[in-house]
């Protein structure tokens, strides 16, 4: 695998998040995760085509090479170790995890990945839910339905939830919604207006945008039909 600069380890990783929403990731959809001009990402599109980590094809969007691929999973990995480590070790909030881990991924040995790894035990999920890869390069698949597509009534149970908003974070934990948490979907207030939650023995509510970043699981599946 060919040494990479932090720049490139961030965009080979946002380049495989993308994929697994879409399967055609555009120059649009990095630079929104990058968080850069789609100029720029030209430009470093354009680089790791040179490093063989990616296949870009103009107009038909970027696909990962083996390599690449790898190189987004080792990261990945270091990733969530990390934010596990500082939550689990260290005692951080599950909202603070996200950002220290995405400066310290960068610069962690593969020694350093193996002992945090052995002391906490193996794990297979971050805080916030998400797959551990394996330092073989697998990755467990995860359910991926958003609260927002089910339909009432539903007996759910969260097992992830996106780790990038650290107020929405607070405001899941303040909620308890937590991944590993079982919910019943009671009712979705009228003209696209909150979701209403059985917690335990608490009725919560929690607003759409919210619900679209928390993950379901159920053992029946339960679509919402498409509004006509």
């Amino acid at each position: 695998m060919p040494l990479a600069s932090p720049s490139v380890e961030d965009y080979i990783k946002a380049i495989y998040k993308a994929q697994t929403d879409s399967p055609n990731v555009t120059t649009q959809d990095v630079a929104a995760r990058v968080g850069v001009s789609a100029p720029a990402v030209s430009k470093m599109l354009r680089r790791l085509t040179e490093l063989r980590l990616i296949v870009h094809t103009p107009y038909q969007g970027v696909l990962l090479t083996e390599a690449g691929e790898k190189m987004a999973l080792e990261i990945i990995r270091h990733h969530r170790l990390l934010e596990l480590y500082l939550v689990e070790a260290l005692g951080y909030t599950w909202d603070k995890v996200h950002q220290e881990a995405e400066r310290l991924e960068h610069h962690i040995s593969e020694e350093f990945e193996a002992r945090i790894d052995a002391l906490l035990g193996h794990p297979t999920n971050c805080p916030h839910g998400d797959p551990i890869p394996t330092r073989e390069g697998t990755v467990a698949v995860v359910p991926n339905y958003p609260l927002t597509e089910q339909r009432v009534p539903a007996h759910l149970t969260i097992r992830r939830v996106r780790d990038t908003d650290a107020e929405l974070l607070r405001h899941l934990k303040k909620l308890g919604l937590l991944p590993g948490t079982a919910i019943e979907f009671v009712e979705q207030e009228p003209f696209g207006g909150a979701f209403i939650l059985r917690v335990g023995n608490e009725i919560v509510r929690v607003a759409p945008q919210a619900a679209g970043q928390i993950f379901v699981d159920s053992e029946t599946q339960t679509p919402a039909k498409p509004q006509e």
